[in-house]
């Protein structure tokens, strides 16, 4: 069932605000007839939670299994909501729950919303199949990031240290399309760099070494970041451009791509907003259903990225000095090259490619500075960083 514009915004917009909890039937069980029977309940259940909790859950498969009847949709087949939610419920969604704890998220609520609508007939199919692919995304995503922060906390127990590395790589697999997409539609080499990254990490893990453990996985981290800006905001194969020019020729496509731009969006918008929150906001109105798709702006969209980008990076080698002689100047160091390297195109674009060469010259400079804690060497090499990235800003308004 496809919906009309006004009535999908108005599904969309309560959605977004998740001002709607489902509540589910209660029922009671009978009473049992003997206290031996209540006994004989008593250890079933028990017996029950005891598999349940042990259950081993391949996420994998389930989040295939239930994408592809969501699939569906897009063919025009019926789409069994029953199975989708059921294997929501019972395989999947504990898991988000775990990670709207850790962030402070609403995934589950929008991802239940979603399907309760998609069965009930009163969003497009298509859409809910995208906003619950692209969320399911941005929770193995931040299990990898747990993982990651796991594996810090346990550092010295190999054993459990081992476990979460595999935990995170496992999550990663599932990724892993999304990112081979991107490169084949940019031709970058981000499988390459994240294989690397994990490689990184697992050397540092058996050589004890920490802070290459906590450099390697900030490759990861921000590669898996630069995937999801490249699905989103980047020019010219980004969802706000598919979007903007779908929408001159058809409007119900287009809805559907600033939807997948807005699910796809989620995984970048906490780390905008703590640091860009201007830039973070007009990126998340821009791709809000709320928003007429024919006033979608994806040229505007992809500068709020760069200067909300640039300004990240600005912030992480603030902290970098801030921090100097301690591990984490190297880290945050490296994270502000990474937060470059995500709009790389975009400031060569601005500055040219020679300044941009010379701009990722000086950002591995001083991190070796960082490194070597050589304070006369780094300073010089952060101010002209620091210049650039404002003249990047500038260029990008």
């Amino acid at each position: 069932m496809i919906v009309k514009k006004k009535e999908l915004t108005a599904i969309f917009a309560s959605f977004l605000l998740a001002g709607n909890v489902l509540t589910a039937c209660s029922t009671s069980d009978k009473e049992a007839s003997t206290e031996e029977k209540k006994q004989e309940e008593s250890v079933d259940k028990e017996e029950t939670k005891n598999e349940t909790e042990a259950k081993e859950v391949n996420y994998a498969e389930v989040f295939e299994e239930a994408v592809t009847e969501l699939s569906k949709a897009k063919e025009g087949k019926e789409v069994d909501f029953d199975k989708v939610i059921e294997l929501y419920q019972n395989d999947l969604q504990s898991l988000v729950q775990d990670r709207d704890s850790e962030n402070e998220d609403k995934i589950d609520q929008h991802i239940t919303t979603a399907l309760q609508a998609g069965k009930e007939g009163t969003m497009d199919k298509v859409v809910v199949k995208q906003i619950f692919d692209k969320l399911m995304q941005k929770v193995f995503y931040t299990s990898i990031k747990h993982d990651f922060n796991e594996i810090n906390e346990k550092w010295g127990n190999k054993e459990e240290v081992a476990k979460e590395m595999e935990e995170a790589k496992a999550y990663y697999s599932i990724l892993q399309s999304t990112v081979e997409k991107r490169d084949s539609a940019y031709g970058t080499n981000m499988v390459s760099v994240i294989d690397g990254g994990f490689d990184e990490i697992e050397k540092a893990i058996e050589a004890d070494d920490q802070l290459s453990f906590l450099l390697g996985k900030q490759v990861v981290d921000k590669t898996l970041m630069k995937t999801f800006y490249l699905a989103t905001g980047a020019i010219p194969n980004g969802y706000a451009t598919k979007a903007s020019e779908a929408a001159k020729t058809n409007k119900e496509e287009a809805v559907i791509e600033q939807a997948e731009g807005w699910a796809f969006y989620q995984s970048l918008f906490p780390y905008l907003n703590g640091h860009a929150p201007e830039e973070a906001a007009f990126i998340q109105e821009q791709f809000d259903l709320q928003t007429d798709i024919s006033t979608l702006n994806a040229a505007e969209v992809n500068k709020a990225f760069i200067r909300g980008f640039s300004k990240i990076a600005l912030d992480e080698y603030e902290e970098s000095v801030e921090t100097w002689g301690e591990d984490k100047s190297p880290v945050t160091a490296l994270e502000g090259a990474l937060f470059i390297d995500i709009i790389g195109e975009d400031i060569k674009g601005l500055i040219g490619e020679a300044e941009y060469s010379k701009l990722t010259e000086k950002t591995q400079q001083y991190l070796e500075a960082a490194k070597a804690k050589d304070k006369q060497t780094g300073e010089p090499l952060l101010k002209e960083i620091q210049a650039t990235l404002q003249t990047v800003i500038e260029k990008a308004k």
